[in-house]
């Protein structure tokens, strides 16, 4: 990619971002949705799941971050959906920039909302109790595996965003599909408590394997196999939905 493509993906990526200013219910679903179900949870299955709400959240805050997580990388989709369907690419393409700077610049705008969620959901679970059991390069390593794989699940909403013609049927999709993977899974219970047809579903999902690295790297626990099923994952998905994504990007646009 070259110098005026980067600088391009930078201004598309600002401009994205500086529209939060004049929209503030943007950050929603980076901001209030994380941190409602983060206190949901806590409070009202806590109880019930751990035997206290401090000891589920230990448990369950990794599970919550990789939930929305995956719930926010449809908010590429609808953004790129919405600007297509506004006239917003027309106008970018009488203009002197990289073709995939748009694209691009979308991308790397989520990628920095979904860090601020992190971080977010971090600050509000130790004002609950939740501690970091581990030391600051496991957390860093967290926080690099989390953006990693937002940005490979990222193209699924993306691929889905050029195939649609409307920004909530992106939605839809979404919901549909990361709402069974991420309950169904061990970001909130631990799957040896299911039944076992579920119990294998659970243990072969990628939310599962997400969380439980994420788990092991900010509370402690087993960290390799996590870790490199999670960036298995993360290349899979890239490997297969970037390419198709490109393609469709082309022909929509």
């Amino acid at each position: 990619m070259s110098t005026m493509a980067f600088r391009n993906t930078g201004t598309l990526a600002w401009r994205t971002l500086v529209q939060i200013k004049h929209n503030p219910f943007e950050l929603m679903d980076f901001s209030i949705q994380p941190v409602m179900f983060l206190l949901l949870f806590t409070y009202v299955f806590g109880g019930q799941l751990a035997g206290s709400p401090k000891e589920y959240l230990a448990f369950a805050l990794p599970g919550i971050i990789v939930q929305n997580l995956l719930f926010a990388t449809m908010n590429t989709g609808v953004g790129l959906n919405t600007d297509i369907n506004k006239g917003v690419f027309d106008r970018l393409r009488s203009l002197p920039i990289a073709r995939f700077s748009p694209l691009a610049g979308r991308i790397v705008a989520d990628v920095i909302k979904q860090a601020w969620a992190l971080l977010l959901l971090l600050a509000v679970g130790a004002l609950l109790g939740f501690r970091i059991g581990t030391g600051p390069l496991e957390a860093l390593g967290a926080f690099a595996l989390l953006l990693t794989f937002a940005v490979a699940a990222s193209w699924i909403s993306v691929l889905v965003a050029m195939l649609v013609d409307e920004p909530d049927k992106v939605q839809i999709f979404g919901f549909v599909l990361i709402f069974p993977l991420t309950f169904a899974s061990s970001a909130f219970v631990r799957p040896s408590t299911m039944p076992g047809w579920l119990r294998a579903f659970a243990e072969a999902n990628p939310t599962s394997v997400l969380a439980d690295a994420t788990r092991g790297l900010l509370t402690g626990g087993p960290v390799a196999g996590p870790v490199i099923h999670s960036l298995i994952w993360a290349v899979a998905l890239t490997a297969v939905f970037a390419p198709l994504s490109v393609r469709a990007f082309r022909r929509r646009v």
